[in-house]
């Protein structure tokens, strides 16, 4: 009993042992490889990012364009070099850039949250300005024409936009009803985006409002002129009143953000919006320096205004409030073919003027010079952009900030021939006006400036007007690679008459130069692949 015993214990050790063997031989299961998952949530294009919920983006394109007779990304002739048609122009100038952007949505219980950035690298003609050639001894500086860009990072959530992002006041077309141009004039433009914060409500049947606090410094602030610029010899002296379009801002630091918002239809026939804007603006301060940085002529020419020991004690203006607001309509469907549409929108403002006169440029001077007349040497065509001028009342004003007023409108008509080929007819318009108090002081300080003779004609106007009409032509002989030739015309009407003796920025000479108004026409060549 016992061997028999012994036997089958043994057996069954034998039999465990056995299976031990078996089981560790056997080959361990592999964890299951985890694709990529099309998200077909948002559109086409985006996927999950593996292991999780978030769904992600990736695009941008490659842009190469050259503008003939004006400055990257068609920049009309209106100013420095280019303006002066002196030897230091570039006949064109050329950029190239490429654009990536990430796009990231999650659904939640709140909604979709997504997140949005673009960041740009970029190679521009450098400028063959002598006045922008830096230590490197190359044109353009250090930085010889390479640029880093970001332009749209925000953050929605629940109705909520945090970052940088269009403001609330824009259109969906910003600057751009149908041209390839980022300096039509005539309306608010901030498509690279401006720091903000947000809400919108949806209110059904495809109406919507928005409002939302932006920060003015990066766009929206064009200049603020103190017109008694004190010198050591106590004569008033501002350049950027000789014609030269200096930048002369004496605009203090930002107080308060701007509020703005938007009423905004969208439908099947297009889209109707009304914008409203509240800037604040203010003086730093009466006692100001006139500053020249380093000994350069900048491509404005022209000097800044900088603090000096007496600013703080001196006083400033009180503190206004300007604004503006916006009506816009896009009409979709029309008769004239499969895709056309009209956008347009028109604009007024009073201490706002960066929304009427748009462009992706800040402070805004246009100067150009022609041919001349009557024995001049040439003729010269001149306007500075302000959201407002002061006088303190020791230089004898009343020391009040006197707010700019402005109307501007733009749009385009744009038609498809084919699948392949379209072409739109875009324009704008802007019209900046001074009160009556403002062109006293303005033509005051004017005149202390420019002590030339003059002719018995000549009147000094700040008031101006400009005009762009513009014609562009693509195609697109597969999808997302678009060739395109844009031509675009610029008219500066300003209000100085006669002639007078002035002394512009270097290389021009000082000589008599007649007020007249002025034209230039560009030609923009691009080629783009999106993806």
């Amino acid at each position: 009993m016992k061997m028999v015993k012994s036997l089958i214990l043994g057996s069954a050790a034998g039999l465990i042992a056995m299976s031990g063997a078996q089981a560790a031989d056997l080959p361990v299961k592999a964890k299951a490889v985890e694709y990529v998952r099309i998200c077909s949530l948002y559109g086409a294009g985006f996927f999950y990012i593996p292991g999780t919920d978030t769904c992600i983006k990736l695009g941008g394109y490659l842009r190469v364009d050259t503008t003939f007779n004006g400055a990257p990304y068609d920049e009309p002739a209106w100013a420095g070099d280019l303006g002066q048609g002196n030897r230091f122009r570039d006949y064109f100038a050329s950029r190239s850039r490429m654009a990536l952007t990430v796009d990231t949505r999650t659904a939640t219980e709140y909604g979709v949250v997504r997140t949005f950035g673009q960041l740009d690298w970029s190679f521009a003609s450098p400028s063959g300005s002598v006045r922008e050639v830096g230590p490197t001894g190359q044109a353009g500086g250090l930085n010889n024409g390479q640029q880093i860009a970001t332009e749209m990072l925000f953050i929605q959530f629940a109705g909520f936009t945090f970052g940088r992002s269009a403001s609330a006041y824009a259109t969906p077309w910003h600057g751009y009803p149908g041209n390839n141009t980022s300096f039509l004039v005539g309306g608010h433009d901030t498509v690279t985006g401006t720091n903000n914060i947000q809400y919108t409500a949806q209110f059904g049947n495809g109406v919507s409002g928005t409002i939302g606090l932006d920060d003015p410094l990066a766009f929206n602030r064009v200049s603020v002129y103190n017109l008694a610029n004190t010198s050591a010899a106590g004569v008033v002296t501002l350049q950027s009143l000789t014609g030269t379009g200096a930048s002369a801002n004496a605009y203090a630091g930002v107080h308060a953000p701007d509020i703005v918002g938007n009423i905004r239809v969208d439908q099947a026939w297009g889209l109707f919006q009304i914008s409203g804007s509240l800037h604040e603006v203010s003086g730093s301060y009466n006692a100001l320096t006139h500053v020249v940085t380093g000994g350069l002529v900048t491509p404005f020419g022209g000097p800044t205004f900088g603090a000096n020991g007496l600013s703080e004690i001196s006083g400033h203006p009180d503190t206004k409030w300007g604004g503006s607001v916006m009506a816009a309509l896009q009409i979709k469907n029309i008769p004239t073919g499969a895709g056309d549409d009209i956008k347009m929108d028109v604009s007024w403002g009073k201490g706002n003027m960066k929304n009427i006169i748009g462009t992706s440029a800040g402070v805004r001077a246009f100067n150009i010079f022609g041919g001349g007349s009557g024995g001049a040497y040439q003729s010269i065509g001149f306007a500075n952009a302000t959201d407002a001028v002061y006088l303190p009342t020791f230089a004898g004003g009343d020391g009040t900030l006197h707010l700019t007023e402005g109307f501007g409108f733009r749009g385009a008509f744009n038609h498809n021939w084919d699948p392949f080929w379209s072409t739109s007819l875009f324009g704008g318009y802007a019209a900046i006006r001074y009160d009556g108090t403002a062109k006293n002081f303005y033509c005051a300080a004017y005149a202390a400036s420019n002590l030339g003779a003059q002719s018995a004609d000549f009147s000094c106007n700040p008031d101006f007007n400009l005009a762009q009409i513009g014609l562009i032509t693509r195609w697109t002989p597969v999808k997302n690679l678009t060739f395109s030739a844009e031509v675009l015309y610029f008219h500066l009407d300003q209000k100085f008459t006669g002639s007078k003796v002035l002394t512009p920025t270097a290389p021009k000479p000082t000589a008599v130069y007649n007020y007249a108004d002025q034209d230039t026409v560009s030609l923009n060549i691009r080629a783009q692949r999106n993806f």
